[in-house]
């Protein structure tokens, strides 16, 4: 105990002696903090809009008067044809054309029917998505009211009618702050966490002081701890602060108990610290230590769920995020945040991630060979 007692010594004061350091654990993630969840926004907004109008007709321009009023369109552009619009698309000025065809009116009102043709700038995708089914909702919207213009509705009316009420748990309002702010920060704490501790034995090899470390009589695990429990302790330092940002600048409050939360936290942290301790055994330079760290962070953060539902991924990536601890802690963040989740809901996150951390540390103790 004494020999960890002054490893453990050792680390602070080398954490605490370079700013650089202190300056990455707990400034960055707090900037990032209160910057990321407002531009990782899912909902689009000023959505350039080209209309092509070949009817010119009063239901033409009240449908277009309704699109531009929703507040996701601007009218960028209100040609005479579809060539002169998609001319703006090439120049990247609109993102979708609405053309409305020269009988709109006509067909509407005597057919009961009328065809559109949407066409998007799918370079980025997930706009033009969006986009068009943004516009196919307000266009359905405009149907239904012109329907009721027409419709004279009897004293008992003989057409079935369904009345369908929908209700959004856990987040009423579907304020994409409150299940993006806690995925955020399960990135910023991984991040963090292993990024350092990658860069932390390498960091000993490139100055020298490993071969001194080597000589001793130090235990293989009593090294790795000593590397291991500073971050630790310094990683529930960072989440503490992430969850007072969240509750000071976006009101998120967890409904769960903070105990739930730190209790997974504090297994989680010593499995991603033990990755990084082992991708640090095995690099010979601080740059390939943090290449390899960002690679395997890249990989863990895009199938973490935080973007994208982990149910809409192939089959093969569904079976990747089943290694990847990220995508564990991000549903656990979300189901004690948002749902009140307690330990017994969460115990198979839990056990899997238990698992984790033993055979990443053992692996790391196993790699990690004193050489004299």
């Amino acid at each position: 105990m004494r020999t960890l007692k002054f490893l453990l010594q050792k680390e602070f004061r080398q954490i605490f002696r370079d700013p650089s350091i202190i300056r990455l654990i707990f400034i960055m993630p707090v900037i990032q903090l209160i910057i990321l969840p407002w531009a990782a926004d899912y909902e689009m907004k000023n959505i350039q809009l080209s209309v092509v109008d070949h009817d010119h007709s009063d239901y033409s321009r009240k449908l277009v008067s309704k699109i531009t009023s929703s507040g996701y369109f601007i009218l960028n552009d209100y040609a005479a044809s579809f060539n002169q619009s998609f001319a703006e698309i090439e120049k990247d000025h609109s993102d979708i054309i609405l053309e409305i065809p020269a009988s709109f009116e006509k067909d509407l009102v005597k057919e009961s029917e009328a065809k559109l043709f949407i066409a998007g700038n799918a370079i980025n995708g997930v706009k033009a998505n969006l986009g068009s089914v943004y516009l196919r909702t307000i266009i359905q919207d405009f149907n239904q009211s012109v329907r009721l213009e027409w419709i004279q509705i009897p004293r008992f009316s003989p057409e079935t009618q369904i009345e369908v009420s929908t209700s959004n748990w856990y987040n009423p309002l579907m304020n994409y702050k409150y299940f993006m702010v806690p995925g955020i920060l399960v990135i910023l704490l991984t991040m963090v966490g292993s990024n350092l501790t990658a860069m932390n034995i390498v960091k000993e090899k490139e100055i020298g002081t490993i071969e001194q470390i080597n000589v001793t009589p130090i235990k293989k695990y009593h090294f790795i701890l000593g590397k291991l429990i500073p971050f630790w302790i310094l990683g529930l330092v960072v989440l503490t602060l992430g969850f007072i940002i969240a509750r000071v600048v976006y009101g998120i409050v967890p409904l769960g108990s903070f105990i739930t939360i730190y209790v997974f936290a504090a297994v989680y942290l010593l499995a991603v610290l033990g990755l990084g301790l082992l991708v640090s055994t095995y690099a010979t330079t601080q740059q390939q230590a943090m290449l390899i760290s960002f690679f395997i962070m890249m990989i863990c953060i895009l199938l973490g769920g935080l973007y994208t539902s982990i149910d809409s991924m192939p089959v093969w990536a569904q079976w990747i995020t089943k290694f990847n601890p990220v995508s564990y802690f991000i549903d656990v963040m979300r189901m004690v945040v948002l749902k009140g989740s307690t330990l017994a809901d969460i115990k198979y996150q839990l056990l899997v991630m238990s698992g984790f951390a033993i055979v990443l540390n053992g692996w790391a103790v196993f790699s990690y060979r004193k050489r004299s």
